[in-house]
This record gives C-alpha cells, sequence and structure tokens, in this order.
C-alpha cells in the first residue's frame, strides 16, 4: 500500500498544477497517471498569458506562439482582422510540451509518479481514500484531486459536479507547416460549423485546427468542413492527424467538492461554453484546489467548501453569463457575427475576456438584447 496525503488522478495540465503547488507547500502528492507517456490531446492550445502570475517558475518553454491578431471569417469569406490591443492576452501551447513542464515541475517539487496507473475503484476507508488500479499496489490517501478530463466516471460517483453534463462535440486536426496561416495569428471561422465554429492557432512548426460544436452533440459534416477549411490554410483535405473528442462544458453551478476529494479541470466541467477555452480554468482550478487542499489538510479549513465557493466566484459567475451568450449566438450565428463579431469593439472584449481582465457578465445583458432584438 502507498500512502500519500494527496492522490491526484490525472497527470494533465489541472493535476499537475494542484500537485505542483501541494508538493511545494509539503505535502506529500502522488500523481497516477494511466498513460505510459504524454500524449497528444484534442485541444486548440490556447492559453492566457496572466496564467504566469499563479506559478513561481517560467512557462515560457512550453509556449510556441504569442497571438498578436485575430482573423475572423465567415464561410470564409467577410474578414475580419482584429489586432490584439496592449500585451496579447493568450499563448500557443502544444499540451504535450506543457503537461510535461508541469509534471517536471510537480516532481522537482517533491511529488511521484505511478504511471501507467489506471484508477479502477475510488473508495472511502475511514479518514482516507483508496485508490486501486491494475495490477498496481494500492494507494491510500487523505485526499483526492480528480483530474483525468472530461472522460472521469469519479466525479459523479462522489456526488460532485453538475447533475447533467452539457457535453461539446469536437474534432482535432495537428497539421505539419504553417500554410497561409501567419505567425502570431489565430483564426476564427463561423460559418461553416452549425451550432459552433473552428479555429485554427499557430505552433512553432505547424497548426492545431478544430472544429467545435456547442448545441447538440456531434459535429455534423465535419469532411466537408474540413474539406472547404484545409485547402483555404493551404493544406490538402486528408492533411494531418485528426482526434475526435467529447468536451465537458460548464453547465450550471455545481459543488467541486466532497469529503476530502476535489473535481478540477474538464473533470469539473469547467470549459468555457461559448469560446472552448478550457486551459485557464483547468490552471485555474488546479491552483486554488491546492490552496484549499493546503489549509484542509494542515487543520485551518474544517472543509473544502472554500474551493467549490472560490471557483464559482472566479469563473462560474462569468460563465453562467456565457452559457447565456452561447445559446443564442449558436442558434443564430449569422446574426451573431454581425452584431457581435463584426462590431469594431467585439475584438478588444473577447481579448479582454481571454485574458481575464473581463468576465461575461460585462457585456452579456448587451449582446443578448442586441441579438434578440434583431431576431424579433
Amino acid at each position: 500500500m502507498i500512502e500519500t496525503d494527496v492522490a491526484v488522478i490525472g497527470a494533465g495540465a489541472a493535476g499537475t498544477s494542484a500537485a505542483f503547488h501541494l508538493a511545494h507547500a509539503g505535502h506529500s502528492v502522488t500523481i497516477l497517471e494511466a498513460e505510459t507517456v504524454a500524449q497528444i490531446k484534442p485541444c486548440g492550445g490556447g492559453m492566457a498569458s496572466s496564467v504566469q502570475s499563479w506559478f513561481p517558475f517560467d512557462l515560457s518553454p512550453a509556449v510556441d506562439d504569442v497571438i498578436r491578431q485575430v482573423d475572423f471569417s465567415w464561410c470564409l469569406e467577410d474578414p475580419v482582422v482584429a489586432e490584439l490591443p496592449g500585451e496579447a492576452p493568450f499563448w500557443i501551447v502544444r499540451r504535450e510540451h506543457l503537461d510535461s513542464l508541469l509534471l517536471e515541475q510537480a516532481v522537482g517539487a517533491g511529488a511521484s509518479v505511478q504511471r501507467p496507473f489506471r484508477v479502477m475503484a475510488l473508495e472511502r476507508t475511514g479518514e482516507c481514500w483508496t485508490l486501486t488500479g491494475e495490477q498496481r499496489e494500492p494507494v491510500r490517501a487523505r485526499a483526492v484531486v480528480i483530474a483525468d478530463g472530461s472522460g472521469s466516471p469519479w466525479p459523479q460517483k462522489v456526488g460532485i459536479g453538475p447533475s447533467s453534463l452539457h457535453m461539446a462535440s469536437t474534432l482535432s486536426v495537428r497539421l505539419e507547416g504553417l500554410g497561409t496561416l501567419a505567425p502570431g495569428t489565430a483564426r476564427f471561422e463561423f460559418g461553416l460549423v452549425h451550432h459552433g465554429f473552428a479555429w485554427a492557432f499557430p505552433l512553432a512548426d505547424g497548426i492545431n485546427v478544430g472544429v467545435g460544436t456547442f448545441i447538440g452533440r456531434d459535429v455534423t459534416d465535419s469532411e466537408t468542413i474540413l474539406n472547404a477549411l484545409l485547402p483555404d490554410l493551404g493544406f490538402s483535405a486528408d492533411a494531418g492527424l485528426r482526434q475526435q473528442a467529447s468536451l465537458r462544458v460548464w453547465n450550471g453551478h455545481s459543488t467541486l467538492h466532497a469529503d476530502g476529494v476535489v473535481a478540477v479541470g474538464d473533470a469539473a466541467s469547467l470549459c468555457d461554453p461559448f469560446l472552448a477555452e478550457g486551459l485557464r480554468p483547468a490552471l485555474m482550478s488546479g491552483c486554488e484546489a491546492a490552496k484549499h487542499l493546503d489549509l484542509w489538510l494542515n487543520g485551518e479549513e474544517q472543509s473544502l467548501r472554500g474551493y467549490s465557493r472560490a471557483m464559482r466566484q472566479r469563473w462560474g459567475d462569468s460563465m453562467a453569463w456565457g452559457r447565456r451568450i452561447a445559446q443564442v449566438f449558436y442558434r443564430f450565428p449569422g446574426v451573431g457575427y454581425q452584431l457581435g463579431i463584426k462590431r469594431p469593439t467585439a475584438p478588444r472584449r473577447i481579448a479582454q475576456i481571454l485574458s481575464g481582465e473581463m468576465g461575461y457578465g460585462d457585456i452579456a445583458q448587451r449582446v443578448i438584447r442586441r441579438l434578440l432584438l434583431q431576431r424579433s
């Protein structure tokens, strides 16, 4: 039996963020990762540069590009080009590099890693949790961080997270070379995707392309979309490594903790329901969970409810408005593009939301009213 203060299920961005801060605070941490090596993930890799302030080490080794311009289009036409004001609000990272960097820092701070370790059972035993894996020595922990992504069964099994899941359907393509996409430029395409949008983010030597549907279950006509989008980006229609995934998006305020357990990142259904931003809430929740677990393990907090409360204030309150915007925008995307994206102030507002300077609540009522009035 492996004894530890905290067991972290999953070595992604959220789990390793929590692991680093907990180990840095002096707690014994064991990370349980199902995969043998870091995986290429269906993630655009957009990450607000403001997250650097949450870590005492440099994140730039994981940064492939810094976005300074955003290009919008409607069915590959009617372009809007926006220069981002001031400092770029987000970086582009290759997820396998970011995850590896965070894991390296967590191990350097004292965390240990068990891999491959696929958790098969999670049970409360007295004052501790027991985690059992396939042909692995069981782990007994005072606390557990659930950080194994959108497919995690554990939040529902321990009674935390939203009562019903809202899933976005995504298709991602990893391409070699930049094609027609300029370095430092992100591309968003509306119109081709029913109830969603497509994006192209530059890497150091390639592009992450994604297609996401945020209302409904599937990316409809994905091959038709890529047959149009990829040649427009300078690639053949069948190019690239493709991955399909279902992504949990924010679906209402919910409790993210129980007795000695928290959910973080995609496992906590934190992904932005409008812009599909997932990395910032993943890192935010990992750091916030570590803060409250540290207090709880030291006997300075009686429960972990402070974590749920903090994530509601820092993230959930804005996402409640973001979901309302998404429900209107993606049902009437043509109107949304004309009255939202093409407005002179829109690029700055998007930049401020992605950077964390502004929440959806600051713009939601005006945006929703404008869209609904145009439809009436």
